[in-house]
């Protein structure tokens, strides 16, 4: 393969555009836009972004069933486009309602700050609830023939895979290793997605600990490729047609944006989250599990440095989510980013404010201007 920057010959490339991934999810180009949970993904992203040619997908993490159900026949009338969902894999939690306390306790200062007033008690749902609830989700996503089905922080169990395959639904899973990537095509999944620790929001590590899961994805993409046999699909940091053709060069089928889309008009993501990104460098950017009890990759900020001394002693996901709702919902009402989870990938410099339509358009234009001849 030889690439020559600068020349407008078109060949080579499309042979990259087209492959085994575009023609098994039935999309034009190998972009798909990261299923942000949390209302960033609204039909009209997904449907926009399906409608320019890529994969656009609903983050359903914390979506109930019947609203998971709701919003995939919103986007069916906007788009007779592929889309697909992602769903999390519940993982089992053991919390005491002393450990609960201890954590809320640490947010008190917080809360003061915001004028909000502490809850009289915490409704922390079961596991056994949550998992009725992601089997729910599962039979939507059934029912409503979503051809698309993405999981992260984990990868379901045999009779899910089973299920969803009996339906001829296409399965994504997450990695943020090799060994995990591996784990992936051994139970099931169709493609991978390769989290590269560039990437913003949750990770979604399974086996490995949050420090060794922290592989750049330029490292991750080749290595992952040489051991699987299913299509990889790179994540972090891209933003642009050149970290999709980068990403393409080493080996992977397609790519999967958060930051990039979180920022277009058509984004549910609060305007003062959209404005930390755009206005942010990548030496702002940081880890912290304070807001969720899971690590995240987001822009710095008040709440984080305060919490910082205090992160590890936080409960898991979903506890330590619950107990800071209140906290982001009010700094979200406020406009007060001190207090919001502003997740962001490591290349907020080059997020723009601008259409689906235009961010497609403008990286496929990019993409052709580099000439690659295969051979």
């Amino acid at each position: 393969m030889r690439i020559i920057a600068g020349q407008n010959k078109h060949d080579g490339v499309e042979v990259m555009l087209h492959n085994e991934l575009t023609k098994r999810l039935n999309i034009q180009y190998p972009i798909i836009q990261a299923p942000m949970a949390g209302g960033i993904t609204t039909s009209k992203l997904v449907a926009e972004v399906s409608s320019a040619g890529g994969l656009g997908m609903i983050g359903a993490g914390y979506l109930t069933p019947a609203q998971t159900k709701e919003q995939i026949k919103e986007i069916k009338q906007l788009t007779s486009k592929p889309f697909g969902i992602n769903l999390f894999v519940p993982n089992e939690f053991h919390i005491t309602e002393d450990a609960v306390k201890s954590a809320d306790q640490l947010l008190h200062s917080i809360r003061e700050q915001l004028n909000v007033e502490p809850a009289d008690s915490f409704d922390i749902p079961e596991f056994n609830t949550i998992f009725e609830s992601f089997m729910e989700q599962v039979k939507v996503v059934i029912e409503e023939k979503v051809p698309i089905c993405s999981f992260t922080f984990g990868v379901p169990s045999k009779e899910v895979i089973a299920k969803l395959k009996q339906h001829n639904i296409t399965l994504i899973g997450t990695a943020t290793t090799v060994r995990e990537a591996v784990e992936n095509e051994k139970l099931g999944m169709d493609m991978v997605v390769v989290q590269g620790s560039e990437a913003g929001g949750h990770r979604g590590n399974f086996i490995d600990e949050h420090q060794e899961s922290l592989v750049g994805l330029m490292s991750l993409i080749p290595q992952a490729v040489d051991h699987v046999s299913i299509p990889v699909i790179a994540a972090g940091g891209i933003m642009d047609g050149r970290g999709l053709m980068a990403s393409l060069c080493l080996g992977a089928q397609g790519v999967q944006m958060g930051t990039a889309f979180l920022t277009c008009v058509e984004s549910g993501a609060h305007k003062v989250h959209k404005e930390a990104i755009l206005k942010g460098a990548e030496d702002q950017v940081t880890f912290t599990r304070a807001f969720s009890g899971k690590w995240a990759r987001g822009i710095k900020n008040k709440f984080i440095l305060d919490m910082q001394e205090h992160e590890l002693l936080v409960p898991d996901f979903p506890v330590q989510n619950l107990l800071t709702q209140v906290i982001r919902k009010a700094g979200s009402e406020q406009n007060n980013q001190d207090f919001m989870s502003l997740w962001s990938g490591q290349s907020p410099r080059l997020a723009k404010n601008q259409t689906v339509e235009r961010l497609m358009k403008d990286m496929i234009t990019e993409v052709q201007k580099i000439n690659i001849t295969v051979s």
